[in-house]
């Protein structure tokens, strides 16, 4: 196996950018979901979760490294995150009060409407959802979901038919010929080594509306989770049965991973 993409995502739940080469330490990829939008109203982390509320922020781009991030707005133009005003010219674009943060508050919660809602109702409809502590196997502060970093492999990928971008990875590890998708499951608490970096896979990761939605040019894509819910609901430990599809990882050896890399399950 080996490395065929690497991403990350400087602001949650914005469109991310490939990467050649990545730093990786316990906290995970460096640059790596460092700044989020709260939401004013509710003191919550604005996510594409709640389609309803937030699915705008996929429309959004953000590049760079720390301290030097830039957003691509809706229109194209970029700013710096560090703008005086970009709090009032991102809540203004997106209808609702933020402000962009680039400190994770103890406790902080996102808002996650169950998927099969979402499709069965639409991601206009007022749906119920539920309220999640985020960061949970991950130090620091970054707004990361639970762990570190997240990896999907290609022939799981290539079985659901979606474009990876869809499942916001850090990783993407293309698979031998022939190999059966979903087989990320198998890896939990095992270890990778990468390069001169070592990973242990924690848990499967759960799929929540956000692959199905637009981001960017792409359009809506039911079918990206609508195939997992159909063949892969997994015992998630501490979270339940859930559709799921790649994998989280912690670092266990810091270091630097770079596309081309060969990956190896220990």
């Amino acid at each position: 196996m080996e490395i065929v993409a690497l991403w990350r995502y400087p602001v949650k739940s914005m469109l991310g950018e490939p990467l050649t080469s990545m730093v990786v330490d316990d906290q995970g990829a460096e640059g790596d979901r460092g700044l989020a939008l709260v939401d004013v109203e509710t003191g919550r982390v604005a996510t594409a979760k709640h389609p309803r509320l937030w699915r705008g922020l996929l429309q959004f781009s953000a590049s760079g490294e720390p301290g030097q991030v830039h957003i691509e707005l809706p229109d194209g133009r970029r700013v710096p995150a560090v703008e005086r005003d970009i709090d009032e010219l991102l809540s203004a674009l997106l209808g609702r009060q933020v402000h962009l943060a680039s400190e994770r508050a103890d406790g902080a919660e996102v808002e996650r409407p169950a998927p099969e809602d979402v499709l069965e109702h639409g991601v206009d409809a007022q749906v119920d959802f539920v309220t999640l502590a985020i960061s949970g196997g991950t130090s620091g502060a970054k707004f990361v979901d639970h762990s570190p970093l997240h990896l999907i492999t290609t022939a799981t990928l290539e079985h659901i038919g979606a474009e990876a971008v869809r499942y916001r990875p850090n990783l993407v590890v293309a698979s031998p010929p022939g190999q059966r998708p979903f087989v990320e499951n198998d890896w939990v608490g095992r270890e990778l080594t990468v390069g001169d970096v070592r990973l242990r896979v924690t848990l499967p990761t759960p799929r929540c509306a956000v692959p199905t939605l637009e981001h960017g040019d792409l359009p809506r894509a039911p079918h990206a989770v609508r195939i997992p819910m159909a063949r892969n609901r997994v015992e998630v430990p501490g979270f339940g049965t859930l559709p799921c599809a790649g994998v989280y990882l912690e670092v266990v050896d810091a270091g630097t991973i770079r596309s081309g890399d060969r990956v190896e399950l220990r």
